[in-house]
């Protein structure tokens, strides 16, 4: 079956099969799920266990250790990585990429369950999840207006958070920065030893008092009750006033013996935006989720909420929604550009308004086209598959242009249209399919690579196929149906007419002078390179040796930086600091940056935890994040402003600040882009080897934010119970501990419901006895006796600290230094780490390792050369199966190596490192450029049958293909133009990959159209000897043997 025949004779099914294309393309783009990046399965899980009060030594060894053994026999488990802090053991597995995570997490469950009789009594449950992006939160949100803490907290705990997490999509929605009431029941020491009580005594008593229970039932006539003693506290007053007999039986209310009112509980975390005091409400996504329309739905409930409390205001902080969208319409709008750019340069080629109209109708036909197998191939609109579709603009009217452009020759021939239109397509078709295929082909590989650039690339590479078969359905339908009843060949647009008046286009005649100018002095050059073919392959050789030279140049990284209009702040202050103390620093952080920062958007305070991954005390922990307005809105760029932020809080004293661009490209688990890893047993040690390192990093330019992730932990006092004196008395380790903690941080008793809403009571000693040490050793324990016994009597005390988490991976205790890089490319600055660190003289038993973006990057580089060698295979075979030859295919895959140079030229010059990105442009190049040189040798090949030279074949072909082949190579080059710049959001990602493509194909293009033809004519010259020694060995033994005559 002629498809393009069918296409020709039945135009109007032609159309309505195109508009069906139409329709339900524009369907499926808006069903698309918009993201950021493709969805990903991360192959993390952990397993959270918590021991309360026990110390990392004792978590390490306890649980830790245990949990590792069992986690190392989970099947693809690639790491172990455990941090053993206070009160909680948190290990996480790295297992290989592409496991199915629901059945690697039920293994886990099955091994850690088979220990958990081996644990400690009092350790938790274990909680063994997957870890999921949707995790973190995708929005922060901050409420504030007119009223105290306590009521804004209440507020927004009872009616802002549940009608948020009502909304469709929505996983969670915790706050913090609030405060809370409590009822504070405070005893004198003195006073309460005086009548004969303990606090243990007033807190079962409390909590015997305020209870409702169901009593049984009873009959009054036919009907039975049920009877309900009441009890639970109404009011403050009830509390007040609930009696105590004491030994003596006289009885004392509860206010006779201790101060009772109602107070605040001590915050645990703080919460302002722009200097002013509110409540953030972290939001979190169901993993299935989309972002965008989560957010859309969240901010319509917050709108809502507006309406109904005009006292407040509502601040996002951060949506990532906003730069989802901001960037997806940013590389649209490339998009968009790019076609618009190649439509004009078809214009300026073709110099027909109809066949110009054909190339611009083929280009969102085949688009549009591409999102239905999008849709049903399961992707994602997100910044790599829209990033494909921009990429492929310039490719897509490749195949539109070589079968117009040969139904254009056939009508000038003189046949009719229909008949120009079917001939002219069905002699091109093959060659059409064959270089489709070829450009295909170079994405195939891609399915065979595996981690983090499996996840980048795969959806890219898939968008790019579908765009290419689709262009070249069009190529075969659509074009030569639109070019028998459009076509006009006497219209050479030199011309336009509006209203009856005919406006000439000069620059057109221009345009075509120009191309005939470049024409002869290219037949030119190509003429002397032939007469001159050993002089043009050493200059040849010398390019290309030279310009692979820039590899060494160009420096390499993960993912390009994005400028995002974010960045935070980390304070990290001594441990044992109070919120309050923590507070009064992070305060001179955040009034610099609202007075300092002319960009600023919105700035946002959070001391303390909010979120499962905050693990211990984070009293001493604060971040101030800063939004700024849109990139195109401000003069400095994220990266200026950081700098000039990070030299102005030089003086800040007391705080480790940690400066940083936030990136949403960052999908591997925190990895800093520079980390080492000390490992061996000795915590001093590794200490000791770690600080010296932390000294050699920061000498090394390019450095920026090194750090050490062990810390010491808090300031302790060891209360050691001297356990002969404390038997005298009947008591143990566990009395003494819950005494103490009652005494000084309070035991929580009963709670007092009001309205529906619980109120702890809390009871505790005078804050006197936390005032110093030795008014800690006079808290009273009460014996089983009825004697009383100070702390100091029954135990002895020390003054320590513990480090605050051990960190083992492998099952080695490790101590990681990091570093974040500034100004220099990483590669570059991870080499000249890497020689630094060699002259440091390491102490037997411990050894560094290398980790961080560096090996991320090295595996995701090495998995896509693999890649690029496959893809170079593949081409060669389908070009061998096109021409019928194991030698020509090598001379135009010769268009490969210099285009490489090219892409690595255009890199060194516009400072761009090589990148993931910049990789798949190389990639890329490999199917593109071998378009031209096949253009060029088929085009010889047949010229050869033709002209009495080969000279002249080669001349003949340079004559006629460099118009098409400088029309595609312009096409695919300003199609990318837009996206190269990197403007707007996002912008940064792509532009790598248009530099790339860009400076591959110019080089490679003016290098090939040249060298091409000279390789062509040296292998043919050798082919012709070979041929020629071959005929003349045959000749020879073809030749009769001829006898001496006889003497």
């Amino acid at each position: 079956m002629n498809i393009s025949k069918t296409s020709v004779m039945r135009p109007v099914s032609t159309i309505m099969l195109m508009l069906i294309i139409v329709v339900l393309g524009a369907v499926s783009f808006t069903k698309l799920p918009m993201d950021l990046y493709p969805k990903m399965e991360l192959p993390y899980a952990m397993c959270l266990i918590q021991y309360p009060n026990a110390a990392p030594t004792e978590i390490e060894n306890l649980v830790t250790k245990p949990v590792e053994q069992q986690m190392a026999t989970v099947e693809n488990i690639k790491g172990i990585y455990s941090y053993s802090m206070e009160g909680t053991s948190l290990v996480l597995c790295e297992l290989t990429m592409g496991t199915d995570m629901d059945f690697a997490t039920l293994d886990m469950r099955e091994k850690i369950d088979m220990i958990k009789d081996y644990l400690p009594d009092k350790a938790t449950e274990p909680l063994i999840l997957a870890m999921d992006p949707t995790l973190m939160p995708i929005a922060q949100l901050y409420v504030f207006g007119d009223m105290s803490l306590e009521e804004l907290n209440s507020l927004v705990e009872e009616e802002i958070i549940p009608a948020i997490e009502r909304s469709e999509g929505v996983a969670a929605a915790s706050g913090f920065g609030g405060t809370e009431k409590e009822i504070s029941v405070k005893f004198d020491q003195e006073r309460l030893a005086g009548y004969g009580l303990t606090l243990s005594d007033i807190s079962q008593m409390l909590a015997a008092e305020n209870i409702n229970l169901p009593s049984g039932n009873v009959k009054q006539g036919a009907k039975e009750l049920v009877v309900r003693t009441i009890g639970e506290f109404r009011s403050l007053d009830d509390v007040k006033r609930v009696p105590f007999v004491l030994p003596t039986r006289e009885v004392v209310l509860l206010q006779d013996l201790a101060t009772v009112e109602e107070t605040i509980k001590d915050r645990t975390s703080i919460g302002r935006v722009n200097e002013v005091p509110a409540i953030g409400v972290s939001i979190t996504k169901q993993s299935t989720a989309n972002t965008v329309i989560v957010s859309d739905e969240v901010r319509e409930v917050v709108e809502k909420l507006q309406a109904k409390h005009p006292e407040l205001n509502f601040t996002f902080s951060f949506d990532q929604a906003d730069y989802i969208r901001d960037s997806i319409a940013n590389v649209a709008e490339a998009a968009v550009l790019g076609c618009i750019l190649a439509v004009i340069v078809c214009f300026l080629f073709l110099r027909n308004i109809a066949s110009t109209m054909i190339i611009a109708i083929s280009i969102p036909t085949s688009i549009i086209a591409t999102f239905i197998l999008m849709y049903f191939g399961g992707l994602t609109m997100n910044m790599l598959s829209l990033g494909g579709l921009a990429v492929a603009i310039g490719m897509l009217v490749d195949d539109s242009i070589v079968v117009m452009e040969n139904v254009y020759r056939r009508r000038d021939e003189g046949l009719p249209a229909i008949e120009a239109s079917i001939d002219g397509t069905k002699e091109v078709t093959m060659p059409v399919f064959a270089a489709t295929m070829t450009k295909i082909a170079v994405f195939l590989p891609i399915v065979f690579v595996e981690g983090l650039a499996a996840t980048i690339t795969k959806e890219f590479s898939y968008t790019i196929s579908f765009a290419l078969l689709c262009s070249l359905l069009v190529a075969l339908t659509v074009v030569p149906m639109l070019c028998s009843r459009l076509m006009n060949t006497k219209d050479l647009g030199t011309h336009i007419r509006i209203r009856n008046r005919r406006y000439e286009l000069r620059f057109l005649n221009s345009f075509s002078r120009s191309m005939d100018y470049i024409t002869a002095e290219y037949l030119k050059l190509l003429k002397y390179s032939l007469h001159h073919r050993k002089k043009i392959m050493i200059w040849a050789v010398v390019i290309l040796i030279t310009s692979s030279v820039l590899v060494a140049f160009v420096g390499g990284e993960l993912f390009p930086a994005t400028d995002e209009g974010s960045f935070s702040i980390s304070v990290e202050v001594p441990y044992g600091t109070s919120l309050e103390d923590t507070d009064k620093i992070v305060t001179q952080i955040e009034a610099y940056v609202v007075d300092n920062i002319p960009e600023l958007e919105v700035c946002s305070v959070e001391i303390g935890s909010s979120n499962i991954f905050s693990l211990g005390n984070s009293a001493n922990q604060a971040t101030v994040s800063v939004n700024l307005v849109d990139k195109q809105d401000r003069k400095r760029s994220t990266t200026e402003i950081v700098n000039q932020t990070i030299k102005d809080l030089n003086n800040i004293v007391g705080a480790k600040l940690t400066i940083s661009e936030t990136s949403s490209m960052d999908m591997s688990m925190g990895a800093n882009p520079i980390s080492l890893a000390i490992k061996g047993d000795d915590l001093d040690t590794l200490k000791k080897i770690a600080l010296d390192l932390e000294e050699i990093i920061k000498g090394v330019k390019g450095t920026a934010n090194v750090s050490i992730d062990m810390k010491e932990g808090n300031p302790e006092l060891r209360v050691m119970i001297e356990r002969s004196n404390a038997a005298r008395y009947g008591i143990t380790s566990y009395q003494l501990a819950k005494s103490l903690e009652a005494a000084l941080n309070g035991a929580t008793a009963t709670t007092l419901k009001i309205d529906g809403e619980e109120t702890d009571i809390v009871l505790s000693l005078s804050d006197n006895y936390k005032e110093s040490v030795e008014n800690l050793k006079q808290i009273v324990i009460g014996t089983p006796t009825g004697q009383k016994v100070t702390v100091g009597e029954i135990a002895s005390f020390a003054f320590d600290n513990s480090p605050s988490q051990i960190i083992r991976e492998n099952q080695v205790r490790t101590v990681t230094v990091s570093s974040n890089i500034s100004g220099r490319a990483l590669l570059s600055v991870s080499n000249d780490i890497q020689k630094a660190i060699e002259k440091y003289h390491l102490p037997a038993g411990f050894t560094i390792e290398t980790g961080g973006e560096q090996e991320e990057m090295v595996e995701a580089f090495t998995q896509l050369a693999l890649a690029l060698l496959l893809s170079l295979l593949l081409i060669y075979m389908i070009l061998a199966s096109q021409f019928e030859s194991l030698l020509q295919p090598f001379i135009i895959m010769m268009a490969i190596p210099f285009a490489l140079t090219g892409a690595f030229l255009a890199l060194f010059l516009t400072g761009t490192p090589l990148s993931l990105v910049a990789f798949l442009g190389l990639i890329m190049l490999g199917g593109i450029v071998v378009n031209n040189s096949i253009l060029l040798i088929d085009f010889i090949n047949q010229n050869k049958l033709v002209y009495p030279t080969r000279e002249e074949a080669i001349l003949n072909a340079g004559r006629f293909r460099i118009r098409p082949i400088m029309m595609t190579m312009l096409t695919t080059c300003l199609g990318l133009l837009p996206l190269s710049l990197g403007i707007g959001s996002g912008g940064e990602l792509q532009a790598p990959m248009g530099i790339t493509v860009i400076g591959g194909l110019v080089v490679s293009t003016m290098i090939t159209l040249i060298i091409v033809p000279v390789i062509y004519t040296i292998l043919d010259d050798r082919h012709l000897k070979r041929v020629a020694r071959k005929a003349e060995k045959k000749a020879r033994k073809d030749l009769p043997i001829q006898e001496e005559p006889l003497k």
